[in-house]
Parts: structure tokens; C-alpha cells; sequence
């Protein structure tokens, strides 16, 4: 196995991933990975091919393989890596031909994300313990999130020189390092100070930490997987039967505010989205919601 080799036109693939196209670490990470299930594959395969070699039967009994384990949503995240990295060594002038060109990537169904109640997100919140350090936190994340539309990654990377109080905004960073800002509400802006003044200036604060908002019990950043349990726990002992995580709170913000009449270009904006198209995803979820009044109250639909 050309092993060097596969090593040196990973790490220049990752360079160009973050200088030129300035995708986030997480998307980076998961490019690598996903990527490193291919060469695995080569290796386990007894394959002695550089990346100049690969031929598109080489790619294709990769992705069978994929097939018989994989669902088609991580099968299609897989091979669209795949063509991204061999369209970089074709420009590159590494190679002379992709042997990924003729690849389909698997067509998914569109699913139209799960949306919280006003009484299941006040049901949720209420099951936080307020007179602990931890549950009052927490609550302050989970507002924000909702009140913000905020990805998990952008929740915990948040700092204390990205909140303008005094201009109503908060500066978030999002996909790609790019930077928006998101309009903040007095009532969250409140809790977030009642957690700075009451909770984080006692706390101990790791060095590289100084200027997260949101911190662990030992002083540092929390990771995603720690929002996601305690999303998970909240939803669980408010009895929601629905499939609820950080992201739902995002989905609630963007659905309310289309449903009230919000243009979606200002969603857009706010949920920084690079593409209009990504936003639309709402305007499907609000035409359910029409048609559903429609089959529930029209007599003709009644009949």
C-alpha cells in the first residue's frame, strides 16, 4: 500500500479544504474520515494503488461494499466526498481523469425536519433544575437557541466579545468561519448577563476558555455532545415523543418566524444559510401545516 503517498495528497486535499475553501474543522474532520474509509478499503483489499491509479472499478466495489452496511444518506455524504476529492486531483493536475465522474450519488427524500410546540419547548425548559449552576445554564443555551436559531457548534463557540447588547445582536460565527449577526431578544439578552454576573465570573476559567460564554463545570468549552444529552434528557423527562435535538430549536425558529410572516431572505440571513434553496426546506413544512387545516375544517375536504 503506497501509504506515504496516500498521506501527502490527504494533507494537501485537507489544506485546500481550509485555505481555499474555508470549511469549518467538523466538515474538515468528517471529509478525512470518510475519505480514510477508502483507503482502508484499498489496504484491507490488498490493492497496491496510488491515488493516480484509482480506477473507477476500484471506486465502484468500494461503494457496493458501502451499500450492504451503510444507510443511503451516509452512503451518499461518503460518495460525494469521494468526487469532491478526484475533481481536486484533476484540477490539481494530479491525475488525467476522476474515476469517480460516472458515480450517482444516491437520491435522497427530502425530510422535512421536526418541529417543538410552544408547549413542548415550555415543557422541556420546565424540567431544568433553575437552583442548580448546571440547570440554569442549561436553560440559558437551550433560549438562545431557540430565540437565536443557533447550530449547536455555533452555541458553544460563542464568546463574550461576539454579544453587542447594547446594539440588540449577537455576532455569530458559522459554517466556512463566515460571520452574521442575529438579532437578540431583552429577555434573553437578560438571562445571559444573570449567568455571567451569578454564575461564570465565580468560575475558574481555563486559559484558552477566557472569552467562551458557555462553560463546563471545570472551566472549559462544552462539546456538542454534551448539548445533545442534555437536549435528549430534557425531551425524555418532558415525556416529548418526538425525535428532538439541539437542531429542533433551530427548525422551531425558522418555522414561527416564516409562519408570521417573516421574509425568507431575512431567514436566510439569520440562519446563514449560503443558499436560499436550503432555507425554502420551511416553506414546505408551512404548506403541510396549510394543507392539514385544510383536510381538518374545509367542508369540501370533509366530505
Amino acid at each position: 500500500m503506497s501509504t506515504k503517498i496516500w498521506q501527502n495528497t490527504l494533507q494537501s486535499y485537507i489544506h485546500y479544504l481550509k485555505l481555499e475553501r474555508g470549511l469549518a474543522e467538523n466538515s474538515i474532520e468528517s471529509y478525512e474520515l470518510d475519505l480514510l474509509k477508502f483507503v482502508q478499503f484499498l489496504s484491507h483489499s490488498e490493492i497496491e494503488v496510488a491515488p493516480k491509479n484509482v480506477t473507477p472499478a476500484h471506486v465502484n466495489e468500494f461503494v457496493y461494499q458501502l451499500s450492504t452496511v451503510l444507510a443511503p444518506t451516509s452512503q451518499a455524504r461518503i460518495i460525494s466526498g469521494l468526487k469532491s476529492f478526484f475533481t481536486f486531483l484533476l484540477v490539481d493536475g494530479q491525475i488525467e481523469k476522476a474515476p469517480t465522474d460516472l458515480l450517482e450519488i444516491p437520491k435522497l427524500g427530502r425530510k422535512l425536519p421536526e418541529v417543538l410546540a410552544m408547549e413542548e419547548i415550555d415543557a422541556l425548559l420546565a424540567t431544568l433544575d433553575l437552583s442548580t449552576n448546571e440547570g440554569y445554564r442549561n436553560k440559558v443555551m437551550l433560549e438562545l437557541l431557540y430565540s437565536c436559531g443557533l447550530r449547536v457548534s455555533e452555541l458553544v463557540n460563542l464568546r463574550l466579545s461576539d454579544l453587542f447588547f447594547e446594539e440588540g445582536f449577537i455576532r455569530v460565527i458559522g459554517k466556512g468561519s463566515k460571520h452574521r449577526f442575529v438579532p437578540i431578544d431583552p429577555d434573553t439578552m437578560e438571562l445571559i448577563i444573570m449567568y455571567k454576573q451569578s454564575i461564570r465570573n465565580h468560575m475558574q476559567v481555563k486559559k484558552e476558555d477566557t472569552d467562551i460564554v458557555f462553560l463546563n463545570r471545570r472551566g472549559g468549552r462544552l462539546t456538542r455532545a454534551m448539548i445533545f444529552t442534555i437536549v435528549k434528557q430534557a425531551a425524555q423527562e418532558a415525556n416529548i415523543q418526538k425525535n428532538v435535538s439541539p437542531h429542533s430549536f433551530r427548525h422551531s425558529f425558522a418555522t414561527y418566524l416564516l409562519e408570521n410572516g417573516a421574509d425568507i431572505r431575512m431567514i436566510q440571513l439569520m440562519l446563514g444559510h449560503e443558499s436560499i434553496l436550503t432555507t425554502e426546506i420551511y416553506t414546505h413544512i408551512s404548506r403541510e401545516k396549510l394543507k392539514g387545516v385544510m383536510d381538518r375544517y374545509h367542508p369540501r375536504s370533509r366530505q
